[in-house]
């Protein structure tokens, strides 16, 4: 557990790595129409809100609705075609294969209250 710690948290080279992705696809976002990249960063603000851990598994979240947005311009589609109406839920999908804070918190209640009611 502890060298996951580590290999998360210090390990430069992947930070390097991931910084210079991120870079590569703030990038892309950049070059999109004003109404796509104001929904993403208002999204991308959302969803690191709840990021866990070192967050990398939210980079290939990011990537990917990097090209979502990009395959919506590409077919001429308004981007509330691409993330529905419901925002807060086209985010919550996306996170569903992340690890987050609510995760952790859910984890956490369902554990203390199984522990003390088993333990009686």
């Amino acid at each position: 557990m502890m060298s996951d710690f580590f290999n998360d948290y210090f390990n430069i080279k992947k930070m390097i790595e991931e910084k210079r992705e991120y870079k590569q696809q703030m990038a892309r976002v950049e070059a999109m129409p004003e109404d796509y990249k104001f929904v993403f960063k208002k999204i991308q603000s959302y969803m690191w809100m709840f990021t866990a851990g070192a967050g990398y598994d939210m980079m290939e979240v990011h990537n990917d609705l990097v090209e979502l947005f990009e395959s919506g311009i590409a077919n001429s589609k308004k981007v509330l075609e691409i993330t529905g109406d419901d925002v807060a839920a086209f985010c919550e999908e996306l996170l569903k294969n992340c690890k987050t804070y609510t995760e952790n918190w859910r984890d956490k209640l369902n554990r203390e209250i199984h522990e003390k009611i088993e333990n009686k």
